[in-house]
């Protein structure tokens, strides 16, 4: 938007604790530059007449609190630069990226490079490696790493083992900083590979059991109960069995659920759909509607992208050999307005606490709020609507895209910071 436009009317999501209310924005060259009767006068000095965008909505840009990035400047599935321009175009404000790079993120030198705070830009955090080259042996710096600007710590998708992972909460040099740690157990899990359940059995797929997450959640509830001054998060719930165990927690760490796991479930995907093969593994119908719940009642505190860029040659593979994971900023905001606005009976405030709010509290960042003279804001369209294909001028870099052919209904028209 580098013309200036004059919406009225349009919803407006001016920050939390707030509902969406029907006014008037007024937005020049991106910036957004008044409300209501300040954007009508405005508007009037410009000879700009009012755009109906009555079914629309500007909100604060979402947060993506993490995603994988490995490298970062030469990567054959996704850069820096591609990965900020789909995560802008998407709404996003601000992203953090988990250690797991190559080089790994674990010395300071490695952290202060990457990391950008411009407010007209979208921002970038990293969190610091909790253990040395995420081996899960030796500790990293863990001091050195927060000075140079990481958000946190955190290591990779598994659980860090708990001697090494007690070593540092004793010693305490992150304070009060948040340490985000993946509930499941590798060796638990073995090939497993979509939680265990008669849909699996059906499907052929090698089962995930239930305790490769639920065993690795009572360690880390019982860790939070013994280090009640350290911010523990969990990351990436999946199961009803996890919901219930943080929900009876306390104290109960913060947690956060990745986008596809509210969306999909082990039935109802083909064969070779790529959404079958992520971390953690997908669980069933009661998983599923378990997660969500968590969501309204605020057990769970925040959507994560979880985005994990793999190349054509990746795709190529069988499902059960290929890397886990999926990509895709532009498909989170519009899957699950349909999936929970539309279907679920969540309000635009509940979807805008876990996609936006939430996830700034995990990394311990301010929250994204309308202002007058800010970039950061997006608009809406939820009627429009559009086919996914990996030629959009929204799509990453990246090869595995799901939802590949389908038609979406709703998309980010328009963002401040998408310039």
């Amino acid at each position: 938007m580098d013309d200036p436009v004059l919406l009225s009317p349009v919803r407006i999501l001016e920050g939390p604790g707030q509902d969406e209310r029907q006014g008037a924005v007024f937005i020049d060259s991106g910036i957004l530059a008044g409300f209501d009767h300040t954007a009508h006068a405005m508007a009037a000095q410009r000879n700009v007449e009012p755009t109906d965008a009555s079914s629309q909505l500007i909100a604060p840009c979402l947060v993506d609190p993490y995603s994988i990035l490995e490298l970062p400047f030469s990567g054959h599935a996704e850069t820096l630069n591609s990965l900020v321009n789909c995560a802008s175009a998407a709404g996003f404000g601000q992203l953090a990226l988990l250690p797991r790079a190559t080089p790994w993120r674990d010395r300071p030198e490695g952290v202060a490079p990457l990391v950008r705070r411009d407010p007209d830009q979208l921002q970038v955090h990293l969190w610091g490696a909790f253990s040395s080259g995420g081996r899960g042996v030796d500790l990293a710096p863990h001091g050195d790493l927060l000075e140079n600007g990481a958000v946190g710590l955190a290591d990779d998708d598994a659980m860090i083992p708990q001697p090494v992972l007690e070593r540092g909460l004793v010693l305490g040099e992150m304070g009060t900083a948040p340490v985000l740690i993946a509930p499941r157990d590798g060796d638990l899990q073995g090939e497993g590979m979509v939680r265990e359940g008669t849909e699996t059995l059906r499907a052929g797929w090698v089962p995930d059991p239930l305790s490769s997450e639920s065993l690795p959640m009572a360690q880390l509830i019982a860790l939070q109960r013994r280090h009640p001054g350290r911010r523990l998060q969990v990351m990436n719930i999946s199961t009803a069995d996890a919901v219930e165990q943080l929900r009876r927690a306390d104290p109960a760490p913060m947690g956060s659920v990745c986008w596809w796991h509210l969306l999909m479930d082990n039935n109802g995907m083909g064969p070779c759909d790529p959404g079958w093969r992520v971390r953690p593994s997908l669980g069933d119908r009661d998983d599923r509607q378990a997660l969500r719940q968590a969501l309204r009642d605020g057990t769970i505190q925040s959507i994560s992208v979880h985005a994990v860029p793999l190349d054509e040659e990746d795709m190529l593979l069988p499902t059960d050999q290929r890397p886990p994971g999926l990509s895709g900023h532009h498909l989170v905001l519009p899957a699950l307005w349909d999936a929970l606005i539309r279907e679920g009976g969540f309000q635009i405030r509940e979807l805008w606490q876990a996609l936006s709010f939430g996830p700034s509290a995990m990394l311990n960042q301010p929250v994204e709020v309308l202002r007058e003279g800010s970039r950061r804001w997006l608009l809406f369209d939820p009627d429009h609507r559009w086919t996914v294909t990996r030629q959009d001028i929204s799509a990453p870099s990246a090869a595995n895209v799901p939802l590949l052919g389908e038609e979406l209904q709703g998309r980010v028209i328009a963002c401040g910071l998408n310039r």
